[in-house]
């Protein structure tokens, strides 16, 4: 008998003593050692005790799993139905629908030139982990793991916005009857990218699951439930670095696109030619309508994608690391179903009333969200304690609610900070009294300030989750915690993906409102849902960035532990007094801030081309000022397209180039830095970025509904240059951000083999 099989055996407890002497030596194997009972009884008692242990945990597990699998089908079928109820809404007149087409013209061929570049990126990456596991540095379904990550990130994206370039005029039309009946049509089609999202990740994990357990069962048939999970954990923590590259391309691409659009139609625009916004007369309109969703939608869907999958995979590895074998991985897969029935209950609550105010149509949306996260939270009480022992089960509870909370907490201030119904963003728009200079320094106060309570809301979850889990007696029990914490923030994201996806497809309504010259009660309608839209993206950006905090310590977490599985004895020296952990973790720290400065810097070149380009239009097409020609939409699409592809790549790749080579020089001590310092520096500048964008365009939208002047006067012109400013903060390189804080740990954990082979120092 193998020595591992007999120190395996040990650990049930039966008399090994003379069962060793009968057996062991006479090379018995288990078969043989369950068949005679008197001579081996203590090996058969322990053969059978393990065999029992595997078959109630495998039959838990199982049972996890299927349900994962339902909810992947509930959802994706919830999204089917909001799909059709909001094809079956009236598109409205020949012109809005032209308008439509014309944006779905264009985010169609955006995104299918992107996905043809970024196929080039996959199939080099591809080959090269093929490489690596024909070296044995990885397992053979990692690289078809990374692809089918990438697919599924892909693909949500794409759903996504297909449906939200296809609800732009029937929401604007829908505004025409009623305020509450635009605001369900343009909800409903955010719940489809929301369900889709939820439903391929579930998908995506499910699929996975069921080949792997049949392929390890295939080739070990009495390996332990134990090793079998480890297996299975250790490929699907893989496919996440796939849907992060997915979404990494995806969100810079998307932000560099539309933030080039919006800038150049914004100051020729408004600023010089003095035309409202969406006037059909700029020729960026169409290019900005497009970018509002191959960026905010297609971008936002993979961004949670990636996170979501990620947050359940690292979770699942660490619960094997925790000791606490299928019942473990199993809470992380049981609160995401459920997660999907609870955000269906809640989307049905979003409702609201002709006239409602800013604060009534928030509340409106957050009555929904409010509503699936209490029932998360009763659900998880039920699901924690069927599946982990009662010693533990109340801990890793308060975990889950503590991500829930800090999930809710974190909205909630962002709201604050960037709605224009509190203080902090009506004093941005006062300080437009004295101009744009004012406004710039205002507006960069109050993001730096708006980073204190996520940065303390986050701590206080991490510590609850860490302690109340079992850290103080198992160092790993207590990161299983924190991972729980973050699938708790994620459960409910069917809902809450929703209530972000809907502000671009409110946006585009009050775009073709203006363009179609709909009467003036409509434009008030569709301006009332697109500010409730700034606030609900501000929103959810402030919960992505704080989701990708919590799922990067948990994936830091993982790396760790991925480190001890290729190397059990290599000792890991993280202390700040080692210097290749200090020199990781201030390349860590200064890692967000390249990137952030070289996507600001894309967005700057690509303005710069689309404001030559509508002041050329301006000057040489005829009657065009006076509405009797029509401006060349396709040239600044083309224009912004071409340069989201050329510009894209530099920041991207840097994500996957520096941890590897951070890793190949200072081992793995270096990259541990790395993670570290990208993760803290990451949270905090992506947080001040997106509060500050979501603020100066709230102030902007505030000062046009008649404050401080309105439309026209110098405080207008003075918030718009502010709102220019904000635009990449918030929808390019802030979000960004955040995909890098977790591109950067999948990376490393797919290439900790190499690292932990292969390092200088």
């Amino acid at each position: 008998m193998a020595a591992e099989r007999v120190a395996e055996l040990t650990k049930y407890g039966a008399d090994f003593a003379s069962s060793l002497a009968l057996c062991g030596k006479t090379g018995y194997n288990e078969t043989e050692i369950v068949r005679r009972p008197v001579a081996c009884r203590g090996m058969r008692q322990a053969v059978l005790h393990r065999d029992a242990k595997n078959l109630k945990e495998g039959l838990i597990f199982m049972n996890a799993m299927f349900l994962v699998a339902a909810g992947a089908v509930l959802a994706l079928g919830f999204a089917a139905a909001m799909f059709r109820r909001v094809k079956g809404q009236p598109v409205g007149t020949p012109q809005m629908e032209k308008i439509s087409n014309a944006v779905s013209s264009g985010a169609t061929a955006y995104l299918k030139r992107q996905y043809k570049g970024v196929a080039v990126f996959f199939a080099v990456v591809f080959c090269i982990l093929l490489a690596m596991a024909a070296m044995g540095f990885l397992s053979y379904f990692t690289p078809f793991a990374f692809v089918t990550g990438g697919f599924f990130s892909g693909l949500a994206g794409f759903i996504g916005m297909k449906t939200a370039t296809m609800a732009n005029c029937r929401t604007a039309n829908a505004a025409s009857e009623s305020l509450n009946r635009g605001l369900r049509v343009a909800f409903s089609a955010g719940s489809v990218m929301g369900f889709t999202v939820v439903g391929l990740g579930l998908l995506d994990l499910s699929f996975w699951y069921f080949f792997l357990r049949f392929w390890y069962t295939a080739v070990d048939p009495v390996a332990s439930t134990e090793l079998l999970i480890q297996n299975i954990t250790s490929n699907m923590l893989t496919f996440g670095m796939g849907a992060s590259s997915m979404a990494l391309f995806a969100r810079v691409g998307g932000g560099i696109f539309t933030k080039a659009a919006d800038v150049g139609a914004d100051l020729v625009g408004k600023v010089e030619a003095g035309i409202p916004e969406d006037d059909p007369r700029n020729p960026a309109v169409i290019a900005d309508n497009v970018g509002d969703n191959v960026g905010d939608v297609a971008g936002m869907g993979a961004d949670l994608y990636e996170s979501y999958v990620g947050s359940i995979v690292s979770t699942c590895a660490l619960a094997v690391a925790a000791g606490y074998g299928a019942s473990g991985v199993s809470v992380p897969m049981l609160l995401a179903a459920l997660g999907v029935l609870c955000s269906i209950v809640g989307s049905f609550f979003v409702k609201t009333k002709e006239g409602a105010s800013q604060k009534n149509l928030l509340t409106a949306l957050r009555t929904g969200t409010y509503i699936a996260s209490a029932l998360i939270a009763v659900c998880a009480w039920f699901a924690v304690h069927w599946l982990l022992p009662a010693e533990h089960a109340t801990g890793v509870f308060i975990a889950v609610i503590s991500g829930l909370v800090a999930g809710v907490a974190i909205g909630a201030i962002t709201e604050y900070y960037t709605s224009d119904t509190y203080k902090p963003t009506r004093n941005l728009s006062a300080s437009s009294e004295t101009g744009s200079a004012t406004v710039i320094i205002s507006g960069l106060s109050l993001g730096m300030l708006s980073t204190v309570a996520p940065v303390v809301i986050v701590g206080v979850s991490v510590l609850l989750s860490y302690f109340c889990a079992g850290g103080v007696s198992d160092f790993n029990m207590g990161l299983y915690g924190v991972g729980v914490s973050a699938v708790g923030m994620l459960s409910t994201l069917g809902i809450t993906l929703a209530t972000d996806a809907y502000g671009p497809i409110a946006d585009n309504a009050g775009g073709i409102a203006e363009m179609t010259h709909m009467p003036a009660e409509v434009r008030q309608r569709t301006d009332a849902l697109d500010s409730l839209g700034n606030t609900t993206a501000a929103t959810g950006k402030g919960f992505a960035i704080g989701s990708a905090a919590l799922t990067a310590l948990a994936l830091i977490a993982s790396y760790i532990d991925k480190v001890h599985q290729i190397k059990p004895d290599m000792a890991l020296d993280l202390t700040i007094t080692n210097p290749t952990t200090l020199i990781g973790l201030f390349i860590g720290g200064m890692l967000p801030f390249l990137f952030a400065a070289l996507t600001m810097d894309a967005v700057g070149k690509a303005a710069q081309s689309i404001v030559v380009e509508v002041r050329r239009q301006f000057s040489t097409i005829t009657g065009l000022m006076e509405g009797k020609a029509e401006p060349d939409y396709a040239r600044c699409v083309d224009m912004c397209t071409r340069s989201a592809q050329k510009l894209m790549l530099a920041p991207a790749l840097i994500a996957v180039i520096v941890p590897v080579v951070v890793g190949l020089i200072l081992g793995v001590n270096g990259v541990a830095g790395l993670l570290a310092g990208t993760t803290v520096t990451g949270f905090v500048l992506a947080v001040m970025m997106a509060n500050s964008g979501g603020a100066w365009d709230n102030a902007k939208k505030y000062i046009e509904s008649g404050q401080h002047g309105g439309k026209g006067s110098d405080c207008h012109k003075a918030a718009v240059v502010g709102d220019t400013v904000g635009d990449p903060f918030k929808d390019t390189s802030g979000p960004a951000i955040n995909i890098l804080i977790k591109l950067t740990s999948m990376v490393s954990i797919v290439f900790a083999g190499l690292i932990v082979a292969v390092h200088l120092l």
